[in-house]
């Protein structure tokens, strides 16, 4: 049976770098670290693309 506390919308989970770990979770750090691998991999791709970009910018002028 649902309580009251799972009505309420969940707080959105931030991190700031440097922040003081020690009175979160194992649960809240665990999701932490799995918000930031994928803000890691959202960061590779931009940079794969903007390479890409360029690099074919750096081909098509240096002809």
């Amino acid at each position: 049976m649902p309580t009251e506390d799972d009505d309420r919308p969940r707080k959105k989970i931030s991190h700031e770098i440097g922040q003081d770990l020690s009175l979160l979770s194992v649960e809240e750090l665990s999701e932490r670290v799995a918000l930031m691998k994928a803000e890691i991999a959202r960061l590779e791709e931009a940079a794969t693309k903007k390479r890409a970009s360029r690099d074919a910018a750096d081909g098509f002028f240096k002809k």
